[in-house]
């Protein structure tokens, strides 16, 4: 099985409420990636995304410039696995 690139991104600010979610799937659909978003009890979005790792940066980055006045800070950890997702998701 080949691997991916992945990245956990975890957005802080007022990201919940506010269609982030939605926004995000919406964007995926521009991308070839899969993953899942969803929000956190501690008022972060948790976004896991896979694909190619050109693909995976231009999607976090159109995330990051449609949602921009809501998030304060944006961490993000990548590495290479096997595939877990197909398609993308809201949770």
């Amino acid at each position: 099985m080949t691997e991916v690139h992945h990245e956990t991104v975890y957005f802080t600010g007022r990201v919940q409420g506010v269609g982030f979610r939605y926004t995000t799937l919406q964007i995926a659909k521009e991308f070839e990636v899969a993953g899942v978003v969803r929000n956190l009890a501690d008022g972060r979005v948790h976004l896991e995304v896979e694909g190619r790792a050109a693909d995976v940066a231009a999607f976090i980055s159109g995330v990051e410039e449609r949602m921009h006045s809501y998030v304060r800070q944006t961490e993000r950890t990548a590495g290479t696995r096997a595939p877990r997702f197909s398609g993308f998701t809201i949770q």
